[in-house]
């Protein structure tokens, strides 16, 4: 293949695509979520995958799962979730069985803003889907998103 093949320019072209949808909804959202509740998207991520933590198996997260469901390094997940134990929204504490092993939970405030701020996410992600969805090229981005919510596990 050479650098003008016509796979990779489309594939070049597909990447492209999908980086301006990602950065269209990201902004939308950041704005959305900053006006309404002083959060960001990231924070607004974390709070929302550590809420979902339970007390079963396998129930609490790592450090380096929460890092990857954040889509952040560990080091950057630690310094975000000292900036959000250090506004009351998360607390750390030892694992009952491993002491070496440190959890973090939402506390009841963070439980509260995230459950402010979900309506705020949800209506800036529906905006600019439909938004992008006038785009040609990131209309067929916005189909498959959707899709995936539609065939995703109740």
């Amino acid at each position: 293949m050479t650098a003008t093949d016509p796979a990779l320019t489309a594939l070049a072209q597909g990447w492209s695509a999908l980086a301006l949808l990602h950065g269209g909804i990201e902004t939308r959202i950041e704005r959305a979520l900053q006006a309404g509740h002083g959060l960001s998207v990231r924070e607004y991520s974390l709070l929302d995958v550590l809420s979902r933590q339970h007390d079963g198996e396998g129930g609490h997260l790592q450090m380096k799962q929460v890092a990857n469901a954040v889509v952040l390094s560990q080091s950057a997940t630690t310094r975000l979730v000292t900036r959000l134990e250090d506004r009351g929204l998360l607390e750390r504490y030892l694992c009952p069985t491993d002491r070496r092993g440190i959890y973090t939970d939402v506390t009841e405030a963070g439980l509260e803003l995230l459950a402010e701020a979900r309506p705020t996410n949800d209506g800036a992600l529906r905006e600019a889907l439909d938004e992008a969805a006038k785009n040609p090229e990131l209309a067929p981005l916005v189909r498959a998103v959707e899709s995936l919510h539609a065939t995703a596990p109740a």
